[in-house]
C-alpha cells in the first residue's frame, strides 16, 4: 500500500535539500566575486558598468547610452568605463563608429572598454514562444550571472530595462545600482489589453478568443508585476524617459523619492537648422516614417493607413500619386530583417508596392537628406515610451502624425488650437484622415504647425538630457 506520509517526507527532504544546496551556491558565489573584487590594481578609481546586450542596434535606446556615456566621461575623470553587450559578432572600433554614423556622437574609444557577453540568445523573445515576458526576464539573470562574473563594477547602469539584473548585482556584485527605464516589461495597459480580449503583438489571437486562457493570462500578469516590483526596488536611482513611464514606474515600483523623469537626448539643435528642400510645387511628397523594425511599431498600421488614404483621395488622383510612404529603420538581427520582407509582401498586397519604399540601416547622412526632403512624420506604435522619432521629425520640420497615447500624447504633441504642433490619430482611417487635412491645409496654416513644433522640442536636447542625468545619477557617483 502506497504511503502518503513516506512520499511527504521524501518531497520534504529533497525540497530543503535542493533549497540549501541553492543557498550554499549562491553564498559561495557571492564570495568568489568579493575576492575578485579585492584584486583590482587601482582601488581608487571607481568602475562603472553600463549594460546594454544590443549597444550596436542603432535605435534611440542607443542614443541614450551613448550620450549618457558622454556625460559621465566629461564631468568624472576618476573613473573606468565599461559597457556589457552581445554584440559578439562587432569589435569595439566598429561600435563606437557607427554611433558616430547613426547619432554624431564622438567618443573616446580609449576610456571606453566593451564587455562581451556570449549568452545574450537568453534575453531574446524568439527563445520563448510562450510566457516570453517571464523566459527574457529569467534569462537576463543568466546574462547579468556571465556579465558579473567578467568585471564587477563598483556602478551598474541599466539603460536597456533589465530589472531582473538588479538584485544580482546588488546582492552578490555589492554594486550601486542605477538605471535608465524606456518602457516597464509589464504595465497596467497591458493588463486592460488582456482584460479586454484585445489580439494585439503580445496578446495573441487564441488567447484573445478563449476566456479561461485569458484568465490565466491576467493572473500570470499580476504575479508577474509583483515580482517586477521588487526587483524594481533594488534600484539606488531610477531614471524614466517621459510622463507616462513614470507614472506607470510608480505604480509598480513605489518608489517616488528616488524617480526622475529625464527626457531622452534628441539632437534637435541640428535638425532645427536643416533647411527644407521641398515646396508645394514639388512633384513627390514624401511621408517619413523612422524607427527600428520592431513589431510593436506596427509598421503594418503605416501601410494600413495609406491603403485608407488612398481611398480618402479617390478624386484626387493625380495627388495620390504624388505621394510616397519613405519607411527608414535599423534591423538588429535576422528577426527583423524577416519583418521587413513581409511589410514589403503586405505593401504589394495592398498595391501600394509604388507608394512605399523601405530603407535599412541609413547613415546619419542620409537619414538628414530624408528629413530635408519631407513633409509629413508617420509614427504608429500605441503606447509609445516616449517617441524620440517624433521629437526628431518635429525638429527638422516635418508635421507630425503619431498614436493618441504614450509619450506623444502626453509629453510631446499639442493639438489644442492655438497652440498645434502636430496631430494625434488612434487607428488606419484616422491617420489617412490627419494626413488628408494636412495635404489641403493652406500653406500659411502648415507653416505655423512647424514653427510651433520646432519651438517645442528644445526641451528634449541632448544638452537637458546630460544636466537630467548627471543630476540624477550623481547618488552613486560621489
Amino acid at each position: 500500500m502506497f504511503c502518503w506520509c513516506s512520499f511527504v517526507y521524501v518531497l520534504f527532504f529533497l525540497g530543503s535539500f535542493l533549497a540549501i544546496g541553492l543557498l550554499t551556491v549562491c553564498l559561495l558565489l557571492r564570495q568568489l566575486i568579493k575576492f575578485q573584487r579585492r584584486k583590482r590594481t587601482e582601488p581608487s578609481v571607481k568602475h562603472v558598468a553600463f549594460f546594454h546586450p544590443y549597444c550596436n542596434a542603432g535605435g534611440g535606446g542607443e542614443r541614450v547610452l551613448w550620450c549618457a556615456i558622454r556625460a559621465l566621461l566629461t564631468r568624472y575623470e576618476n573613473i573606468k568605463l565599461f559597457v556589457y553587450t552581445g554584440d559578439t559578432d562587432a569589435k569595439p572600433a566598429d561600435i563606437l563608429a557607427k554611433a558616430e554614423r547613426s547619432f554624431n556622437l564622438k567618443l573616446a574609444a580609449d576610456r571606453i572598454t566593451f564587455v562581451y557577453l556570449s549568452k545574450r540568445c537568453w534575453v531574446e523573445a524568439s527563445k520563448y514562444p510562450h510566457f516570453t515576458l517571464l523566459g527574457q526576464s529569467l534569462g537576463s539573470i543568466v546574462l547579468a550571472f556571465e556579465a558579473l562574473l567578467k568585471l564587477q563594477p563598483d556602478v551598474f547602469i541599466d539603460t536597456m530595462g533589465y530589472a531582473f539584473t538588479y538584485p544580482v548585482f546588488s546582492y552578490f556584485g555589492g554594486c550601486k545600482i542605477g538605471c535608465y527605464t524606456h518602457y516597464p516589461t509589464i504595465s497596467t495597459d497591458m493588463l486592460r489589453r488582456v482584460q479586454s480580449q484585445t489580439q494585439s503583438f503580445n496578446n495573441r489571437g487564441y488567447v484573445a478568443k478563449n476566456p479561461f486562457a485569458t484568465w490565466l493570462k491576467i493572473v500570470y500578469y499580476r504575479l508577474f508585476s509583483r515580482i517586477y516590483g521588487w526587483v524594481g526596488r533594488c534600484a539606488d536611482t531610477v531614471m524614466v524617459n517621459s510622463s507616462w513611464t513614470e507614472n506607470h514606474i510608480i505604480s509598480l515600483w513605489d518608489v517616488p523619492y528616488k524617480t526622475h523623469r529625464v527626457y531622452p537626448p534628441c539632437e534637435v539643435s541640428q535638425l532645427k537648422r536643416l533647411e527644407s528642400l521641398t515646396d508645394e510645387r514639388d512633384e513627390q511628397i514624401i511621408i517619413l516614417s523612422v524607427g527600428q523594425y520592431r513589431p510593436e511599431k506596427d509598421h503594418p498600421l503605416q501601410l494600413q493607413a495609406m491603403y485608407e488614404l488612398r481611398t480618402l483621395l479617390n478624386n484626387d488622383e493625380a495627388l495620390w500619386n504624388r505621394l510616397k510612404l519613405l519607411i527608414v529603420g535599423s534591423c538588429r538581427d535576422e528577426e527583423d530583417r524577416v519583418r521587413v520582407k513581409n511589410m514589403q509582401d503586405l505593401a504589394k498586397h495592398l498595391s501600394l508596392e509604388n507608394a512605399v519604399e523601405f530603407r535599412v540601416n541609413v547613415p546619419y547622412r542620409e537619414l538628414l537628406e530624408c528629413y530635408q526632403r519631407a513633409t509629413i512624420g508617420l509614427h504608429c506604435m500605441w503606447n509609445e515610451h516616449f517617441g524620440i522619432s517624433v521629437v526628431d521629425c518635429m525638429a527638422a520640420g516635418l508635421i507630425m502624425v503619431a498614436n493618441r497615447s504614450g509619450g506623444p500624447l502626453m509629453d510631446i504633441v499639442e493639438t489644442s488650437e492655438g497652440s498645434q504642433n502636430g496631430y494625434l490619430a488612434f487607428d488606419a482611417y484616422d491617420y489617412a484622415r490627419c494626413i488628408a487635412n494636412i495635404l489641403y491645409n493652406t500653406p500659411e496654416y502648415n507653416a505655423r504647425i512647424r514653427e510651433a513644433a520646432r519651438a517645442s522640442v528644445e526641451r528634449f536636447s541632448e544638452k537637458e538630457f546630460e544636466n537630467g542625468f548627471l543630476r540624477a545619477i550623481s547618488p552613486i557617483m560621489d
